[in-house]
């Protein structure tokens, strides 16, 4: 076994990356207060080919130097917006037919590994705050709710980590799944 060289992980330029099609992911971070949990998912986003970033709230915005240790130029892949209300985002992803779900520890939630996708739906995925999470405002706005099962001591993971779960969960279902 060798490790690969940079040259042969057959990488997509920017050009390349704008032109690629899309996974119908949205991912909407509302008032995220790391500055590298939001580059982390910006490379998160950048692997897997989502569609867009929305930021809201206090959530920052690139260019920023923090942001950018970590996105390592995903932020001059990924489209990205921001917009001040999280709860205007969702009425208005709702209206043009995207299946809004937070990804939240709530009632009724559907655990990630049962969740199944519907085909030609597009998904907007609500990430909370890091110590709050999601509101309960947007929550009751959501169609739905994912939750990542967690077995140990703790009842949270980071946001960045979260993100990576279910995006990469979501992505193989959407693409590999028969």
């Amino acid at each position: 076994m060798r490790k690969l060289e940079n040259s042969e992980l057959d990488r997509k330029s920017i050009d390349d990356f704008k032109k690629s099609e899309k996974t119908p992911l949205i991912l909407i971070l509302d008032d995220i207060r790391s500055l590298h949990n939001i580059g982390s998912v910006f490379r998160t986003a950048d692997a897997f080919l989502v569609e867009k970033i929305i930021l809201c709230g206090i959530t920052a915005k690139p260019p920023n130097k923090e942001i950018h240790k970590t996105a390592l130029g995903a932020t001059e892949t990924v489209t990205w917006e921001h917009h001040n209300n999280v709860l205007e985002v969702i009425e208005n992803l709702k209206k043009e037919g995207t299946l809004v779900l937070a990804i939240e520890q709530v009632e009724s939630a559907v655990f990630l590994q049962d969740f199944e996708i519907e085909k030609n739906t597009k998904y907007a995925l609500v990430f909370g705050n890091e110590v709050y999470g999601v509101t309960q405002e947007a929550v009751a706005l959501c169609d739905g709710s994912i939750e990542i099962p967690q077995l140990g001591t703790k009842h949270s993971l980071n946001i960045s980590v979260s993100a990576g779960i279910v995006v990469w969960d979501l992505f193989k279902k959407m693409k590999w799944s028969k």
